[in-house]
């Protein structure tokens, strides 16, 4: 098989070092995936049943500082004005989250202004003692004080990562701010909304070049051996199954989705509700109607209720989990894949990191620019 470039996975990562080798370079580039679409997990369909499109792996919000990516991901899509805002059922009651003064208000029941709320809660985190927070569940209660922590974190957490919080690495919990006022949006990005025709077309446009082809449901096991010498691998894909787990399997996280069509035009009033009590067995409920408030009502809905648990050898793994032993092996699995000149490892599988969308494009662009581009062009003339 002979290809300048092979790209394995169509997701951001993959699809953005295709389009670019393509378009700038104008040089042959084959994409693989697995799976029978491209777009990876980000990928969306209009379900025909209720004609609402759906985030067909869970939501995926774009959002962004960066002005560069936004200008990048806009050559092949324009954003609608959506803002994320999540609501989270705890004890039978509704709040906002991220926390907030209106959550901090109502879980109290109490009416702090900002620097009241900000002097209760240093002292309901100082009421513990932590110093030095060597856990998540430590970090959490050194931030929110024990309280929140139990009610908005805890069982959400256990649930999420199947693991107690005192084993997992504090780092995790920093994601989530916390506001001594109003401000709901989920996110804090300049930047932010959901491509008008969906996720799907964005990738269809970005890998829409004569020079890229794309082969589906094929696996790269089946092409590995025969791939020219030349060959670049741009890999996506979990970087222990490149190395055939021969160090021992990372740990990952996957979902489950039940797919449920109510009948009704509106199931629970926003896109994305939490559920942070343990006995609850779904983490939330995406409600996909609520991403395009451009579009018209269809009449009908379709929701989403997300399960975790960890991934088998036949899952597809979204999370890695940040453990101490999964650390030491990532590490492992870095010195194999330094020792491969012709293998660029990227994406959230292939580098074994939590990375948002823009993080992943902004990775992929300085990838092209700093490792695929001068490679590349060092082939042709060598050619």
């Amino acid at each position: 098989m002979y290809t300048h470039l092979l790209v394995v996975g169509a997701g951001f990562f993959g699809a953005v070092i295709a389009e670019r080798v393509a378009a700038e370079l104008d040089l042959p580039v084959t994409v693989i995936d697995r799976r029978p679409h491209i777009g990876g997990n980000c990928w969306s369909a209009v379900d025909e049943e209720t004609g609402v499109e759906c985030h067909m792996y869970g939501s995926h919000i774009f959002h962004t500082s960066d002005g560069e990516v936004w200008k990048y991901l806009r050559r092949f899509t324009e954003f609608n004005a959506y803002r994320h805002h999540v609501w989270t059922q705890h004890a039978g009651h509704v709040y906002a989250m991220p926390i907030n003064l209106h959550t901090i208000n109502s879980y109290y029941r109490r009416n702090f202004s900002p620097e009241e709320a900000r002097a209760f809660i240093r002292e309901e985190a100082a009421a513990e003692g932590i110093v030095t927070p060597s856990n998540l569940e430590e970090k959490a209660v050194s931030l929110i004080g024990r309280p929140l922590y139990t009610a908005f974190i805890r069982g959400y957490t256990i649930k999420q990562w199947e693991k107690d919080p005192t084993e997992l690495d504090p780092a995790i919990i920093t994601r989530l701010p916390v506001r001594y006022n109003y401000d709901n949006r989920y996110f804090s990005d300049a930047l932010e909304g959901i491509p008008l025709d969906g996720y799907g077309a964005v990738f269809r446009r970005m890998l829409d070049h004569p020079r890229i082809s794309v082969r589906l449901e094929t696996d790269f096991a089946d092409l590995r051996e025969t791939l020219s010498e030349d060959t670049l691998v741009c890999y996506t894909g979990a970087i222990d199954q490149f190395f055939d787990y021969s160090l021992g399997r990372l740990e990952w996280r996957t979902v489950d989705f039940a797919v449920e069509r109510p009948p009704c035009a509106d199931f629970q009033g926003t896109s994305v509700m939490n559920y942070a009590d343990a006995e609850i067995p779904w983490t939330r409920i995406h409600e996909f109607r609520h991403y395009h408030p451009e579009r018209p009502c269809t009449g009908r809905t379709v929701i989403f209720r997300e399960f975790s648990r960890f991934a088998g050898p036949e899952d597809a793994p979204y999370y890695p989990v940040a453990t101490p032993r999964n650390a030491a092996l990532l590490e492992e699995y870095r010195r194999l894949a330094a020792a491969l000149p012709d293998v660029v490892f990227g994406g959230r599988l292939g580098t074994y990191r939590y990375l948002d969308m823009d993080d992943t494009i902004a990775e992929a662009l300085a990838c092209y620019a700093s490792v695929i581009r001068p490679r590349l062009i060092g082939t042709v003339r060598r050619r």
